[in-house]
């Protein structure tokens, strides 16, 4: 298939990237290269450039936080990350989004799931619901902590609909609930949804959520009220 997703398994685990490699090939996704560590994991994205990396959290060595933010800072068109942990840990999921990763699974993960997350990050989505990313992001992240000021700054160049989008796509609203909301076209949502992302040069909704926290653009506990209502279209 020629347009089936190049994988790399980073696991510590022979049998675990075993598994996964078998599940991916029956979907016929192309497993391109497998390793135990985060050094290696680097080095392999660097020689084999897919489009997923599948990657565990707690390894010897370098840990897959600190090789995801590795990979995602080397070179213009870094992959997809999706982190595998055994460990339902909401913190880990927080540090794993914070450092760039477009999705987080449980390696009990169905073969049916994994192979549907690999296929959806490679199109660019987020892998994660926006509400469960605002439940993370509320509990971890902290206005200009961990962020660089750069997004902070480049809000202003956002329009007022694209910052109530924003905003509202931070509180965890669907496309079709931002559509409600505003009383646009879901395709209109995702055209804002898609401007957003790219003034703010961000990865995915994920980070959307993250940059909106961590900019001060919404605070934990406020429920949005008062802010933009249903309105025209944008």
């Amino acid at each position: 298939m020629a347009d089936a997703p190049r994988v790399v398994i980073v696991d510590d685990q022979a049998l675990v990237r075993t598994g996964f490699r078998m599940i991916l090939a029956a979907d016929g996704i192309d497993v391109v290269a497998e390793v135990a560590d985060g050094d290696a994991a680097v080095a392999a994205v660097r020689r084999t450039r897919p489009d997923v990396v599948l990657m565990d959290i707690r390894m010897p060595g370098t840990d897959g936080l600190e090789a995801t933010r590795r990979i995602l800072a080397d070179g213009t068109a870094p992959p997809r990350i999706v982190v595998l942990t055994t460990y339902d840990l909401d913190q880990y999921v927080y540090a794993a989004l914070a450092a760039g990763a477009s999705g987080f699974l449980l390696k009990d993960v169905t073969p049916e799931h994994l192979t549907a997350a690999v296929r959806l990050v490679r199109s660019g989505d987020a892998l994660l619901a926006p509400a469960i990313t605002r439940r993370l992001v509320e509990r971890f992240a902290a206005p200009s902590r961990t962020r660089p000021a750069a997004p902070h700054r480049e809000l202003a160049t956002l329009t007022p609909r694209e910052l109530e989008v924003l905003e509202a796509l931070a509180r965890g609203h669907t496309n079709a609930e931002l559509a409600a909301r505003f009383g646009l076209s879901e395709a209109t949502v995702k055209t804002h949804v898609a401007r957003v992302l790219q003034k703010l040069r961000l990865r995915d909704r994920a980070q959307a959520v993250i940059a909106a926290y961590e900019t001060g653009l919404v605070t934990p506990g406020s429920d949005g009220s008062g802010t933009a209502g249903p309105g025209g279209a944008g």
